[in-house]
């Protein structure tokens, strides 16, 4: 039978024994409060780069970063004028002396279209649009060329309705657009330090009629950022004529700017003229509808005489 290892009695004695058990706890303990801290301190760093993410967010991302004019703002009797660099746009095309921006930028005035007359071509433009529509959220009427959103397409009003056509509108109403062109022409030229009988009517100069309604057609997706030099060549000078108000006609639809410091808007408002150079200096989009029904008037001038358009007038 082998013998029995007994214990050494110089072993562990019950000091040593209460020492180690503290120094465990200790350690347990330590290890607890390091990983508790661990936890937070890493909580704490996604906290922060999910903050940091959404300011970002936020700032390069938001169709709005700064106001230029607000609904509430009366800009008149001048313009508020805003002068930036132009673009090499221009280059491409012939020069026209007088008129080929020099100085560009964008401005705003309250004090060109009264609100009333305002209110009187919003009055026009539902009549007209009435007779059809886009089945999108984006509808226009060209008083020049007779086009009128239809569905996905577009008709004639002169050859569509005929004769009819003298029941919607009247002698009255082409006049008041007619004169309300001629003082956003001379605005623009007044500002620019332009030749107005240089400068001419262009297309498309239309009505559109904006709603929240989901866009059927490309037609309909009117908020795209983009540059009207670009998309449309003959465009020299851009201007729109709001006929509703932000903020109690329709909310969403602001005219922004897109610089590369940041974004900035116009609120419109009946009787509101925005106008501005046209090259890439205005890159620009439309924030989209999301309540109501925003009315406007494009109006667009060039400085090519073979680009020029007449007057609308009753046939």
């Amino acid at each position: 039978m082998a013998p029995v290892r007994q214990r050494n009695a110089k072993g562990l004695n019950s000091t040593e024994i209460g020492r180690k058990i503290k120094r465990g706890n200790a350690l347990r303990q330590g290890t607890a409060w390091w990983t508790s801290r661990g936890l937070t301190t890493l909580l704490l760093v996604i906290l922060c780069m999910c903050g940091s993410a959404t300011w970002l967010y936020v700032t390069l991302d938001s169709d709005i970063t700064e106001t230029l004019v607000s609904q509430r703002e009366n800009v008149s009797p001048e313009p508020r004028v805003y002068f930036i660099q132009c673009s090499e746009d221009y280059e491409n095309y012939k020069r026209y002396p007088g008129c080929t921006p020099q100085k560009c930028g964008r401005a705003v005035a309250d004090g060109v279209v009264t609100r009333e007359e305002a209110q009187a071509l919003k009055r026009l433009a539902e009549r007209g649009l009435q007779l059809a529509g886009s089945e999108g959220g984006a509808s226009i009427l060209d008083l020049h060329s007779g086009a009128l959103s239809m569905g996905p397409q577009f008709v004639n009003i002169y050859r569509y309705f005929g004769e009819q056509i003298q029941d919607v509108f009247t002698q009255e109403d082409f006049q008041l657009y007619r004169d309300v062109r001629k003082r956003i022409q001379t605005v623009i030229a007044e500002t620019f330090g332009l030749d107005q009988t240089l400068m001419y009517l262009t297309k498309p100069t239309f009505f559109s009629r904006i709603n929240s309604t989901i866009a059927k057609t490309q037609h309909d997706e009117y908020w795209h950022p983009h540059i009207d030099k670009v998309t449309y060549g003959s465009f020299d000078y851009t201007s729109l004529l709001y006929l509703s108000d932000y903020g109690s006609d329709f909310t969403g639809g602001r005219f922004v700017f897109m610089d590369q410091n940041g974004n900035k808007t116009v609120e419109p408002k009946a009787g509101r003229v925005s106008y501005f150079s046209s090259g890439s200096e205005n890159l620009h989009r439309v924030e989209k509808v999301t309540w109501g029904t925003r009315y406007a008037i494009t109006v667009s001038f060039t400085c090519d005489p073979t680009q020029a358009i007449a007057d609308p007038a009753l046939p």
